[in-house]
C-alpha cells in the first residue's frame, strides 16, 4: 500500500510539474512571456534584469532550458499605461514551442498552408538581402492578428521552419 501511495504522489508530483510547462506559441506569445507584457513581470518570470532594446541588441533569456529572445520598449503599453515598458517582440529556434495547431521549427512550408489556408489573414513572401535581391530558398510565413496588432511569422530556410517571431506589428 505504502508504494502505491508513493507512486502516486510521484506521479501527481511530477504530472504537476509538466503542466506547469508553457511551450505554446501563439499571435500574442511564445510560451509564458506575452506582446505588451510588463518588463518587471518578465523579469520575475526569466529571473534577469531585462535591457531597453535599441532595435538590434535582444534579450537572451532560458525558459525550461529552452532560448527565447525579447525585445523590450517603451511607449508600448496601450492606452491604460502609454509611457510602459513592455514586451514588443519575442522569437525562438527551439523546437519545443509550438502552436494550437502543432506547427514550429521543424514544420514544414506546405504545412503552415496546410494548417492555415483557412485562416483569413495569412502571407508568404520571400527573405530578400540587404539590397533588395530575393534569398534562393528562405522566405517567412506570417499571421497577421489585426484585433491584438500582431504578427506571427515563420521562418524557413529550404521549406522548414528556422525561426518563430511574434511581434507588435505597426502596419509598417
Amino acid at each position: 500500500m505504502k508504494k502505491i501511495i508513493s507512486l502516486f504522489i510521484f506521479v501527481l508530483t511530477f504530472g504537476s510539474v509538466a503542466a506547469q510547462e508553457n511551450f505554446e506559441v501563439s499571435t500574442l506569445r511564445i510560451g509564458p512571456y506575452k506582446i505588451f507584457m510588463e518588463k518587471s513581470e518578465a523579469e520575475k518570470i526569466s529571473g534577469t534584469k531585462l535591457k531597453i532594446s535599441d532595435g538590434e541588441q535582444k534579450n537572451g533569456v532560458k525558459y525550461n532550458g529552452e532560448a527565447i529572445n525579447i525585445e523590450v520598449f517603451q511607449g508600448y503599453g496601450g492606452e491604460a499605461k502609454p509611457d510602459a515598458v513592455t514586451i514588443t517582440g519575442l522569437s525562438t529556434t527551439s523546437k519545443k514551442f509550438r502552436t494550437k495547431s502543432g506547427m514550429g521549427v521543424g514544420s514544414t512550408r506546405d504545412e503552415l498552408i496546410n494548417t492555415y489556408r483557412n485562416y483569413p489573414t495569412f502571407s508568404v513572401r520571400p527573405e530578400v538581402d540587404n539590397n533588395g535581391k530575393r534569398i534562393k530558398d528562405a522566405g517567412y510565413f506570417n499571421i497577421d492578428d489585426y484585433d491584438a496588432g500582431t504578427q506571427l511569422t515563420f521562418k524557413f530556410v529550404n521549406n522548414i521552419v528556422t525561426e518563430i517571431t511574434v511581434y507588435i506589428n505597426e502596419g509598417c
